[in-house]
């Protein structure tokens, strides 16, 4: 749900710099690794304004093998495979940018080496940082190709410091996998070709108890750069559960990107949020609002990756906040039924001046984590339905097994 990506210092420290047990020997390091996996059954479906059905049906499995370290040094490989049986015309054209993709491929494969408290990682890799970020809601996981710095030596800071030179997108858009290449997929409306690559710089601050402050930079060179800022507040008096944020996007677009077109050169946006929370009942609002800008694509570039989407206002299944000058505004309520349980509704309204549309998306969702002998087996489905000048519907069921 993209409402919970609260904590990315959390993420990326154990997403990234985490490390195995250290070897005497280099056939040590490889005997005393450790092999892990996920196998994935989603079921999409659709219809649109028209009345068109279309649906399908996706399994996968990742597996991963990271080797113990070895005077620092570590090896992770993952491998991920997709296939679509079932898929018919209307499925294979639908979902081809996101769901349709058959075949395997290499999306980790990186030698890491860790001194003190840094770590550097270099080759194919899952990144997950504010501007630069991999997605997993479809069965393939996007992945990038370069290097990255992890650093903690600061009290409660995280560093990051990266260079991703090409993407691995979900698909290729022609019924296979996603293949590396020098074009990025965005967590907003559009693809951008990088040929000279992009980097980023991060920093995470945690020194204020409760506070979370975020500032990331990422440079798509002669392209755009992009800049983020976040301040998140959680806090708990007695039983009640609050938390405050404020967020802030900013692009600029290279002069031959966007105005040789007639196109401006920058977009912005902000958005709030306040939450609350008792005894599992948790409840949150949000506004957003774009600027007055109508540049590439017409919409804001939230990052590269389709995992950089962190805008509050954002739906459950959609993501309609970025278009420029556009208002959003998200009320959520959900329940803890049990620590493993949880439902919840959404609602999501947009008014978008460019266009001159006005859509609501009003969402159900659900999951459930299965403990004993099921234990890594989570279940979870959602369904979004739109209104106002926007039409259709969706369902997403996802079982994903974790081991």
């Amino acid at each position: 749900m993209k409402l919970a990506k609260l904590s990315l210092a959390a993420i990326v420290v154990a997403g990234l710099a985490s490390s195995s047990f250290a070897a005497d020997t280099l056939a040590d390091a490889f005997k005393n690794g450790k092999v892990t996996g996920e196998l994935k059954a989603y079921y999409f479906a659709n219809e649109n304004a028209d009345n068109e059905r279309d649906s399908i049906f996706t399994t996968g499995v990742l597996l991963n093998y990271k080797t113990a370290t070895l005077y620092g040094f570590g090896l992770n490989l993952t491998a991920q495979g997709s296939a679509s049986p079932f898929a018919d015309k209307g499925g294979k054209e639908d979902y081809a940018g996101s769901m349709y993709g058959t075949g395997a491929q290499i999306s980790e494969a990186y030698l890491s080496y860790t001194l003190g408290k840094t770590t550097a990682l270099v080759g194919r890799m899952f990144l997950d940082t504010p501007l630069v970020a991999s997605s997993g809601s479809r069965v393939v996981k996007d992945a990038f190709e370069g290097a990255a710095i992890i650093n903690t030596d600061l009290p409660n800071t995280t560093l990051i410091a990266g260079y991703v030179q090409k993407f691995q997108n979900r698909t290729d858009g022609d019924g296979n996998i996603g293949k590396f290449n020098k074009t990025f997929a965005t967590g907003s409306t559009i693809d951008i070709p990088v040929e000279d690559g992009a980097f980023t710089l991060a920093a995470i601050n945690k020194s204020v108890t409760g506070l979370t402050l975020t500032a990331a930079y990422a440079n798509a060179i002669d392209v755009a750069q992009l800049a983020y800022i976040e301040a998140l507040y959680e806090g708990k008096s007695g039983e009640i559960g609050y938390t405050l944020g404020g967020q802030f996007y900013y692009n600029s677009f290279d002069n031959a990107f966007s105005s040789d077109l007639g196109l401006d050169d920058s977009i912005s946006a902000y958005a709030l949020k306040a939450g609350l929370s008792f005894k599992g009942i948790n409840g949150t609002i949000a506004y957003s609002q774009t600027s007055d800008d109508n540049v590439v694509g017409g919409a804001l570039v939230s990052g590269l990756g389709n995992g950089a989407d962190l805008l509050y206002t954002d739906a459950i299944i959609a993501s309609p906040g970025y278009t420029g000058d556009t208002k959003a505004y998200l009320a959520d309520l959900n329940y803890d039924v049990t620590a493993a349980a949880n439902l919840g509704v959404r609602y999501v309204e947009t008014d978008d001046n460019l266009n001159d549309a006005k859509a609501s998306y009003t969402s159900l969702y659900g999951s459930y984590k299965f403990e004993g002998a099921l234990k890594g087996f989570k279940l979870g489905a959602e369904y979004e339905t739109k209104g106002k000048d926007a039409d259709g519907q969706d369902l997403w069921v996802k079982a994903n097994y974790k081991f």
